[in-house]
């Protein structure tokens, strides 16, 4: 009976003291036999509390899955930094859904006299475990393994059933309290396996960057006491490693040898080694065996190392001995169907994306990862910050302090360092997130350092005033969004004593991630700066079925493409799902979108990443100098371009220098600039050479650009012909259905919105501005209209002179902002076109979108695009699909028949159909209805995009000032 199972009566989800009872230790150990993977369809039931009794149905679910999107009435929820329930720590609330799976496993046979182990991969949040009715252990961690030992209670050739019982809310939630969607199930797989009662207990590597390879080994024996003459061997690619006899010798001489564990350690030293970095990620293939003392093999476990080193030495972090740039991202495991279960491809895809976009390195945000993850990231090449799954955000202050808790820290860290410590990715350990700093942390962190001294770790929470990092928990200054002007003055102060590695900046919610190339520019040229973590990889959407309001499961696939949900369905964020307590769209602030489509910022990092730079340009040639730490340039293809400002585009081989890193040299220049043709750039596009795990031959690394020569803006030649307006002043066009006008706002991004700007625009009335006190005067051929606009913040006067030119209209402006609009979103004209213009032509910079202080990445060329396609489907509709530095346009017909628009100096353009008011109206994509004809926004200034929303603004260069603006433009009939 349920309410006589101990398990029950312990009541663990809510004793913070009780991390575990009945798991087995964590351990690195790798074993590929003996498994009965038990994922697939289980009975389940959801009640509404632990204490609840079962009813006599049962409905079915698959594991791995969380229930929250496999049908239940639990559905997600997202909070950021409040508790999802009212309760204090360590309490939870008493409507607590848990979840019960129960299935039969047939064990096979040959078991027999065997060890047997349940793993199961996670659950959220409580674990408790019977086995044929017996109570068998408790786990907490949600995202950690946890095994139990079930040689006592299943027998091999017999059948078993095994119930898992999940508790979704506990005293573990309130140290779980991580800006992400709020789930409950069992989210990675299930298994079990055998050993012989000789197993090993645990595997540590260390493989040095010099060839030295050291292996531990814990041996125990599910009987008790060790047999004798047990020992290990082990190859490596094919090498024989043998027992260090010395080592088994200080060890008696010590008297550490003890009946039930036994210690044994492999020594080897690796000639001519191959050295792992995150640029040339070299593995060997290391198998270690325990045997018998006859010779046969009790137990095997399998790794693939990497030899390399870790140090810091002063202000550097060094790798191998080199200081690298850590140009990293934080990642959730998430997926908009399966919400926290990630496949082995999906993990795969999402770093090679990364990869292809120039990203080394992975925080594991806020807790360690799938464990498949590790071994991706050791194979492709990532620098890892392994975190522990400690964040007590809401209750940080009282939680880093509190006793209770305390063990509930030392396990986290101390189980997260055994499940991963033999991978050569992991570069740093990181002791949680956002959890204040106390006396917790300083206990876990001096289990760390005595269990791994060879990995610095950090902290953010013990920096946090000045970044004067303790030693006890932190060895690197990892601060949180700082401003660059405070990286830089600490980084040349001279009390900087440590790495100054951001753990997060440059939050990607919405349109965003501006000022992103600055910061590396300051980076790249202070010393004492090495990088740090974008905020973050993912924008969370779950699938949502418009109609009935749920997650559409494993069922929703398909249902999604570049980014965009099919009609009928849309990317739910906080609040989507009938939640009252929720952080909105906070969830969505990611560099890709939820079905793992880029987003234009990363074209941007790719470009700041770039292994191979122009560095600059000379009249003789162009200097190039390679940008890696350990490789040449023989893995990469380049092609020339050179783009005229007329049309033209010149293509030619590229033969890349040899360059060792850090080298630069000069090269002739590839062509003979033609005299004719106006502005010309030179563009170097980069392939890879060769067929990589991460890209195929052909795949596009970055594209460094130098301008060559200027533009030279023609002036349009006035012509006898009159410009047509009506009684207000606007222009008459057959191709305009709406009249160019003052444009001074813009859909606030989420940036907008959070950081305070939209407000203030508001006030200002810019949202809302009344055209009025219209002068038309007409001075020969040429128009002039004067007319303020009124909000209820100032009056903006408005001057628009209309001058016929040969082939079409030359439109001067000139606004003068009042004082009081000392940071507006935007300066420019807006209008609209017909219906049927559905291509855009552009030379200036593209092709995907861009803006002031996010153009890095975005070349200057010749670029077409469906207008239907310029459009930027971030979760909340904002502004979007701009393109900067656009020197002409044309909006075209099928039938080539449209318009055309030379502007005078490069401006900020955009083309989409929707006007600023139906992006701000909206919530979500799905209601919003595309208009027919175009609506264009060309800009004398646009406000940068920052990253307000998280983190610090845009820069002041990047901001509109009050005063005189002045722009000019022609517009032409194809």
């Amino acid at each position: 009976m349920r309410d006589r199972d101990p398990l029950l009566a312990l009541r663990p989800w809510e004793a913070p003291e009780v991390t575990s009872w009945g798991r087995l230790p964590m351990n690195a150990v790798d074993r590929r036999r003996e498994t009965v993977p038990l994922d697939g369809d289980w009975r389940f039931q959801l009640l509404p509390s632990p204490d609840a009794p079962l009813a006599a149905a049962w409905s079915s679910t698959y594991v791995p899955g969380a229930w929250t999107v496999q049908g239940t009435d639990d559905l997600p929820q997202y909070t950021n930094v409040q508790m999802p329930f009212a309760e204090f720590p360590p309490h939870s609330p008493a409507a607590n859904p848990t979840g019960v799976y129960e299935r039969e496993v047939d064990v096979p046979a040959d078991w027999a006299g065997r060890r047997i182990v349940l793993q199961v991969g996670a659950a959220e949040s409580v674990l408790l475990v019977h086995v044929d009715g017996r109570p068998v252990g408790v786990s907490k961690d949600s995202h950690l393994a946890a095994e139990f030992d079930l040689s006592a209670v299943v027998r091999g050739g017999e059948r078993a059933t095994v119930r898992l019982t999940v508790v979704k809310w506990s005293d573990a939630s309130h140290i779980e309290d991580q800006d992400q969607w709020w789930h409950g199930g069992i989210t990675r797989s299930v298994l079990l396996y055998a050993t012989d009662p000789l197993h090993l207990a645990d595997v540590s590597v260390r493989a040095s960057f010099e060839g030295g390879l050291r292996v531990d080994c814990l041996v125990r024996d599910a009987g008790g006491a060790l047999p004798a003459d047990w020992w290990v061997s082990g190859d490596l690619d094919g090498q024989l490693l043998v027992q260090n006899v010395e080592f088994d010798r200080a060890n008696a001489e010590d008297d550490r040898v003890s009946d039930f564990l036994g210690e044994a350690r492999i020594d080897a030293v690796v000639p001519e080694v191959r050295t792992w970095n995150a640029e040339t990620p070299e593995l060997y293939g290391l198998t270690v065996r325990l045997h018998h003392a006859d010779g046969t093999v009790a137990d095997t476990s399998y790794h693939r190392i990497g030899f390399r080193d870790v140090e810091i030495d002063g202000r550097d972090l060094l790798v191998n001995g080199e200081r690298v740039y850590i140009r990293g991202v934080n990642r959730h495991d998430f997926h908009p169907l399966t919400g926290r279960t990630v496949s082995y491809d999906d993990m795969r895809a999402d770093l090679v994306l990364l990869k292809r976009f120039g990203f080394n390195a992975i925080r594991t945000s806020h807790y360690p990862n799938d464990p498949s993850l590790y071994d991706l990231a050791d194979e492709l090449g990532f620098y890892v910050v392994d975190e522990a799954d400690i964040e007590s955000h809401d209750h940080a202050h009282e939680i880093a302090d509190d006793p209770r808790y305390l063990n509930a820290f030392v396990d986290r860290v101390a189980r997260m360092a055994l499940r991963d410590k033999n991978h050569p990715s992991i570069i740093i350990w990181s002791l949680g997130n956002e959890s204040d700093y106390g006396a917790n942390h300083d206990a876990a962190a001096g289990w760390l350092r005595r269990h791994d001294p060879t990995r610095p770790l950090q902290y953010e929470g013990a920096a946090k005033l000045g970044w004067a990092a303790t030693d006890d928990a932190s060895d690197i200054a990892c601060p949180m969004y700082a401003p660059l002007e405070d990286c830089v003055a600490h980084a040349l102060s001279g009390r900087q004593t440590r790495p100054l590695i951001q753990c997060e900046y440059s939050h990607a919610m919405g349109n965003s991630n501006g000022t992103l190339s600055d910061h590396w520019a300051a980076i790249e040229s202070t010393p004492g700066l090495q990088g740090g973590f974008i905020w973050e990889f993912w924008d969370h959407g779950i699938l949502q079925s418009v109609s009935d309001g749920r997650p559409t499961g494993r069922a929703g696939a398909g249902l999604y493409d570049n980014g965009v949900a099919a009609p009928g369905h849309r990317w739910a964020y906080g609040g989507d799902f009938g939640e009252t307590i929720h952080d909105g769209a906070f969830i969505a602030d990611g560099v890709v979108f939820p079905d793992r489509t880029p987003k234009p910022v990363l074209f941007e990092h790719r470009e700041i990443a770039a292994p191979l730079r122009i560095e600059c340009c000379r009249h003789e040639g162009i200097v190039l100098g390679n940008h890696q730490h350990f490789r040449g340039l023989d893995w990469l293809n380049g092609t020339w371009e050179l783009a005229l400002a007329d049309g033209r585009t010149l293509t030619a081989p590229a033969v890349l220098p040899e360059l060792v890193p850090g080298e630069t040299v000069a090269v002739p220049l590839p062509f003979e600039v033609p005299r004719d043709g106006g502005e010309a750039w030179l563009t170097l596009r980069v392939t890879t050479a060769e067929e990589l795990p991460w890209a195929p031959v052909g795949t596009e690394v970055c594209a460094p650009q130098v301008r060559l020569r200027g533009p030279v803006v023609p002036e349009g030649v006035p012509v006898d012909r009159p410009v047509e307006v009506d009684g207000e002043g606007l222009l008459l066009h057959p191709l305009l259905t709406a009249a160019p006008t003052l444009s001074l706002w813009r859909a606030p991004t989420d940036n907008d919105e959070l950081g305070g700007m939209a407000l203030r625009w508001r006030t200002w009335g810019l949202d809302s501005l009344v055209r009025k006190a219209v002068s038309v005067r007409q001075t020969g051929q040429s128009v002039t209209v004067l007319a303020e606009y009124a909000g209820t913040g100032g009056v903006v006067r408005h001057r628009q002179e209309l001058t016929p030119v040969e082939g079409g209209i030359r439109i001067d402006e000139e606004v003068e902002l009042p004082d009081e609009f000392d940071d507006v979103a935007r300066v420019g004209s807006v209008f609209e076109t017909v219906a049927g213009l559905d291509l855009l032509e552009w030379f200036g910079q593209g092709p995907w979108e861009s803006y002031p202080d996010r153009s890095a990445g975005a070349p200057v060329g010749h670029h077409a695009v469906p207008v239907d396609e310029l459009f930027t489907p971030y979760l909340r509709p904002q502004e979007s699909g701009g393109r900067h530095g656009v020197r002409r346009f044309t909006l075209s017909a099928t039938d080539a028949t449209g318009l055309a628009v030379a502007l005078d100096e490069p401006r900020q353009v955009s083309v989409t159909r929707f006007r600023a008011d139906d992006l701000t109206t909206t919530t979500h994509h799905d209601e919003l209805a595309p208009r027919a004809g175009c609506v264009v926004h060309i800009d004398a200034a646009h406000r940068g995009l920052g990253t307000a929303s998280c983190g610090p603004d845009t820069f002041p260069s990047y901001r509109i000032a009050p005063g005189l603006h002045r722009w000019s433009w022609t517009l032409r009939v194809l």
